[in-house]
């Protein structure tokens, strides 16, 4: 009997999910752990997997957004009619054709075939800009990431993947060649000069939606202190003396807050709406910068983890993240966030609370400036942190005795060693 394939719910807060591309094309055998497509959620780029066994009969989306729940494919025996198995679906025989196809039908009261009409076009958001000469313009996400952040028109950009999908070193070789010299962009209207357009990624409006919700329903406010990180530097040098895994000043920060947060449980802390959670696992969540905005995997139990541990980690989660290969698993239940661009040269800054955590710790970069030592200028590795904090589950007080032992830890940084 022919089976069904919907959109799953691949993350706790997806609506929908983008279909990249298909690995599979119809009429092809299919066996049980097969990959069918790659789909984009709001936190990665992920594999569906087939779970049945029999031929891929049909495709319902090509390319494009599909709803949670929606109809991806059919699956089935060889030369199985799937129409029915759509209808029962409630869905239409036709649900899914390309734009341009017909499909032949049978009129149940004249007996005669009329072709049915052309299906609406699926809304994509990562649709690429439509040309009059050529349609919709077929683009992975990441080319058409790249392309907006260069400024460049795909249109005048030729795809080497298939059916001339534009892919990721056709932007390389665009930026590095430039456009043929006879290549123009088609015309759409009136240019206006300086401005462009580009679909917005699925986790870049998971984003937006998030942090929204968390910056005005979320009272914020916000504690600046100044480490004196000299001692952190001078250990951080013999620590890594001849070591095979060198260890970082984030890997620090990440340790200090991991034991403070054990001596104050407060600020390990959730708001609930009618109560607060105090929650007893320690879980840091380290924001990532990726191609599509920011992804945070969590590193769980950090106080428990030596340096060395946790910068394996960490660096183990930030190659997966940039090549959207985390799992769901790696980026849920984060009691904490950090978020650094100190590698940046950002000497401060503030950082939105990342739900469902009561604090965020915005870390800058270390900078040698001279300070006042008993009377004394002297020259001194200066860090500034920022603690964003949610009011309704923690006060200042509790904010700044936070940071002052996150503050003793990294200027003796000996004590995390113990």
């Amino acid at each position: 009997m022919a089976e069904v394939i919907r959109m799953p719910r691949l993350s706790d807060t997806m609506e929908e999910g983008v279909i990249v591309g298909w690995l599979k094309k119809v009429g092809d055998k299919v066996e049980p752990g097969d990959i069918l497509a790659e789909v984009e959620t709001d936190k990665a780029t992920m594999e569906l997997e087939s779970f049945h066994e029999g031929y891929l009969l049909h495709i319902g989306v090509e390319e494009g957004a599909v709803p949670v729940d929606g109809i991806l494919a059919v699956i089935g025996e060889k030369d199985e009619d799937y129409k029915a198995a759509l209808e029962a679906e409630g869905a239409p025989a036709s649900n899914g054709q390309p734009a341009g196809s017909r499909q032949e039908t049978a009129d149940s009261e004249t007996g005669t075939e009329q072709p049915t009409p052309e299906p609406e076009p699926v809304a994509a958001t990562t649709e690429a800009p439509v040309t009059p000469e050529s349609g919709r313009i077929k683009a992975s996400p990441l080319a058409k990431a790249m392309a907006a952040d260069a400024g460049i028109d795909l249109r005048n950009v030729s795809g080497s993947g298939d059916q001339g999908r534009i892919i990721k070193r056709d932007i390389e070789a665009f930026v590095k060649e430039g456009p043929p010299a006879q290549m123009q962009p088609a015309a759409t209207g009136p240019a206006v000069a300086g401005h462009g357009e580009f679909p917005v990624s699925q986790m870049r409006k998971t984003i937006a939606r998030r942090l929204s919700e968390s910056k005005f329903s979320a009272p914020h406010f916000y504690l600046t202190m100044e480490i004196d990180m000299s001692q952190a530097v001078r250990d951080r040098k013999m620590i890594n003396a001849d070591a095979e895994v060198r260890v970082s000043f984030n890997d620090m920060v990440v340790k200090a807050c991991a034991l403070a947060l054990q001596q104050h449980p407060a600020v390990n802390s959730s708001w609930l709406g009618d109560k607060i959670r105090v929650n007893k696992d320690i879980n840091i969540g380290v924001a990532v910068a990726v191609e599509d905005g920011l992804l945070v995997p969590v590193v769980r139990s950090p106080h428990l983890k030596s340096l060395r541990q946790i910068h394996t980690e960490v660096v183990d989660y930030a190659g997966r993240a940039r090549e959207k290969k985390l799992q769901l698993e790696e980026m849920q239940g984060n009691t904490f966030t950090i978020s650094n661009l100190g590698m940046f040269g950002i000497d401060e800054f503030t950082a939105i609370i990342n739900p469902p955590d009561a604090c965020i710790l915005a870390v800058g970069s270390i900078v040698e400036k001279p300070v006042v030592r008993d009377g004394n200028v002297t020259a001194a590795h200066m860090m500034k942190v920022t603690l964003s904090c949610d009011h309704r589950v923690v006060d200042g007080a509790t904010g700044a005795r936070f940071l002052q032992t996150v503050r003793e830890l990294l200027e003796q940084p000996v004590r995390m060693l113990a």
